[in-house]
């Protein structure tokens, strides 16, 4: 993780990663050096919340529990949003990450995204599928 700060930094911890997706916040902030307490070192913390009750497909509660989970610097820090750069008088469009078109893998529900699953329904002896969503407050409008 690169990391930069401002001229007038203090000693506040500051959020460099918070991946909802994958349960991890990458957190820094400078702290007294121990070999030398009049230097600061830049300190980084890394939180893993590992959600042990996890589907491996998140959207089907039928499909088998994960028991393998995987955590890359570099798809936690990947920023796919394009922003203009200007470049010989012209602007263009660019993306900070090259791995912006893999689909993302999801530990848990991103409660910012809307997910739904379908289920069987019987009403008056039919069966009908009936989509049902599994993070509401993301699927409806306020």
């Amino acid at each position: 993780v690169l990391a930069g700060y401002p001229q007038d930094y203090d000693s506040e911890e500051r959020v460099l990663v918070n991946n909802k997706c994958k349960c991890v916040t990458v957190t820094s902030k400078f702290v007294p050096s121990k070999e030398n307490p009049e230097e600061e070192v830049l300190e980084r913390n890394i939180r893993i919340v590992v959600p042990l009750k996890s589907r491996q497909n998140i959207s089907d509660p039928t499909s088998p529990l994960r028991t393998t989970f995987v955590y890359r610097m570099t798809d936690l820090c990947k920023k796919c949003d394009p922003v203009e750069v200007e470049l010989g008088g012209e602007i263009y469009q660019a993306q900070q990450s090259t791995s912006c078109n893999e689909p993302e893998t999801c530990y848990t529900y991103n409660r910012d995204k809307c997910y739904t699953t379908t289920f069987p329904f019987i009403h008056n002896g039919e069966t009908m599928q009936i989509q049902a969503a599994l993070t509401p407050a993301s699927c409806y409008a306020d």
